[in-house]
C-alpha cells in the first residue's frame, strides 16, 4: 500500500551526507532544497548524529512535566540566542503547531480574538494556522476554519495600520515569505508593524519557521530587520529534520498563555539533536556564511541569467528565482539531468533553501545547471 497525501518524485532517496543526497542507484544529488530548509548543518552531521544516538541509548522519551537534561539545556540555548527579552520557550512537533500555540497564547494574553495576517502568507495546515494562511487551495474542503482572521496586503503599511485596532489579539507575519514566492519586505515596513501592534496592545508574531536559524544571513530575520516581536516561532531545521518546533515568547505572553499542552513536547532525542544543531550553527558562523554564499549566488544568477529570468530575490540562502515559464519542468530537468534538487514557490518561482554549509563552488554548479536548462 502506498501513501496518498504526497505526490512522490521519481527518485528513491537512500542516504545523505553533508550537502548531498544519494538515491538507491548511488546517484548523487546536490541538495538545494534541504527538504524545505530542514537540514541547516547538512545531512547527518556527525555531532548531531552522536547527540541523537547517544540520547537514544539512554532514554527515548519522557513527558515534559518531568525535567530532563537535554530538554532543559535546549530551553536555555533557545532563550540565550533568541532576540532580546524573549526567553520563554514552548516546544512542540512542527511549525504549524508552533504557530497554533502562538495564536492561542496571543488570544489568551490579550483577551481578544482578532488575528491580522497578510496576503500570500503561509503559516501551516492545522485549523488555526490554516485560517491565517492566504491561498484558498490549501483550505478547500476543510472549512469552516477558525474565525476572526483578517487579511491585509503584504508590505502595505497603511493597510496594516487600518486593520490593527483595540480588538486585535495579534498580527502574524513572515519577515520574508517562503511558500508565497520568496517575497521580502522593507525594514521600514516591518518596524511600522511593530509600532502598530505595540500601540494597540496586540502581539506581534514573527513566523520564522523558514527564515530562522541563520537562513537569511542572521540567526533570526528579526535581527536583520531590528525588530523584536512578542512571539517568535521556529521549526524546520531546528533539530536537523527531526520533528521539533518552538514558540518563543516575551514575559507578558508567557505569564498569561492559558492552558496548553502536548504529549511530545521536546522529547529527549529531538532536544539533544536540536542542541547539537544550534551549537554547530553558532560555532561555525553559518549565518554569516549563508549571507556570503547567498549574495554570491544571487549576483552570479543575475549576471549570467539576467535575460532568461524575471527576478532574483531573497536574503542569505533563502532565494527565489522567478522564471519566465512554469517551474515544475525546470525542477524536473535540474534533478534528472543535472543532479540538483530544488523547490517551487508558486508556479513560476524556483526556491533555493540549501544547507547553510554549501560553498561558492556549489553555487556555481547551480548557476551552470540553470543556464543549461534555461537556454
Amino acid at each position: 500500500m502506498s501513501g496518498f497525501v504526497f505526490s512522490e518524485k521519481p527518485i528513491r532517496i537512500d542516504r545523505g551526507e553533508g550537502v548531498y543526497l544519494y538515491d538507491t542507484n548511488g546517484t548523487e544529488y546536490l541538495d538545494f532544497g534541504a527538504s524545505y530548509a530542514c537540514t541547516p548543518v547538512g545531512h547527518c552531521h556527525p555531532e548531531v548524529v552522536d547527540a541523537a544516538t547517544g540520547q537514544l541509548e539512554e532514554l527515548f522519551y519522557v513527558q515534559a512535566s518531568y525535567p530532563h537534561a537535554a530538554r532543559t539545556a535546549l530551553y536555555e540555548q533557545l532563550a540565550r540566542v533568541a532576540p532580546v527579552d524573549i526567553d520563554n520557550v514552548w516546544l512542540c512537533n512542527s511549525g504549524t503547531e508552533a504557530n497554533e500555540a502562538a495564536l492561542k497564547f496571543a488570544r489568551h494574553a490579550t483577551g481578544r480574538s482578532k488575528i491580522v495576517a497578510t496576503t500570500q502568507a503561509f503559516h501551516g495546515r492545522t485549523m488555526g494556522s490554516l485560517a491565517a494562511t492566504w491561498k484558498d487551495e490549501y483550505k478547500e474542503g476543510f472549512g469552516p476554519l477558525a474565525d476572526g482572521v483578517e487579511f491585509v496586503e503584504y508590505g502595505d503599511s497603511e493597510a496594516m495600520a487600518a486593520a490593527v485596532d483595540d480588538e486585535t489579539a495579534a498580527v502574524i507575519i513572515e519577515p520574508l515569505q517562503g511558500e508565497g514566492g520568496i517575497n521580502p519586505v522593507s525594514k521600514k515596513y516591518l518596524q511600522s508593524v511593530r509600532v502598530e501592534t505595540a500601540t494597540a496592545g496586540a502581539a506581534l508574531i514573527l513566523d520564522e519557521i523558514q527564515t530562522g536559524l541563520g537562513r537569511t544571513g542572521e540567526l533570526w530575520a528579526a535581527d536583520k530587520y531590528d525588530v523584536v516581536p512578542d512571539i517568535l516561532t521556529t521549526a524546520k531545521g531546528l533539530a536537523s529534520g527531526l520533528p521539533l518546533g518552538a514558540t518563543l515568547c516575551r514575559d507578558w505572553i508567557a505569564e498569561d498563555a492559558g492552558n496548553h499542552g502536548s504529549t511530545f513536547s521536546g522529547g529527549p532525542v529531538v532536544s539533544a539533536a536540536a542542541g547539537a544543531t544550534l551549537e554547530v550553527i553558532e560555532r561555525e558562523g553559518l549565518p554569516a556564511h549563508a549571507a556570503d554564499v547567498g549574495a554570491y549566488l544571487r549576483e552570479e544568477t543575475e549576471a549570467r541569467l539576467g535575460d532568461e529570468i524575471r527576478e532574483v530575490r531573497g536574503h542569505g540562502l533563502m532565494i527565489g528565482i522567478e522564471v519566465k515559464r512554469g517551474s515544475n519542468r525546470l525542477l524536473r530537468d535540474l534533478a534528472l539531468e543535472h543532479g540538483i534538487l530544488a523547490l517551487p514557490a508558486g508556479r513560476t518561482v524556483l526556491r533555493l533553501l540549501p544547507p547553510l554549509t554549501v560553498e561558492r563552488e556549489h553555487a556555481d554548479e547551480v548557476v551552470d545547471a540553470l543556464e543549461a536548462v534555461l537556454t
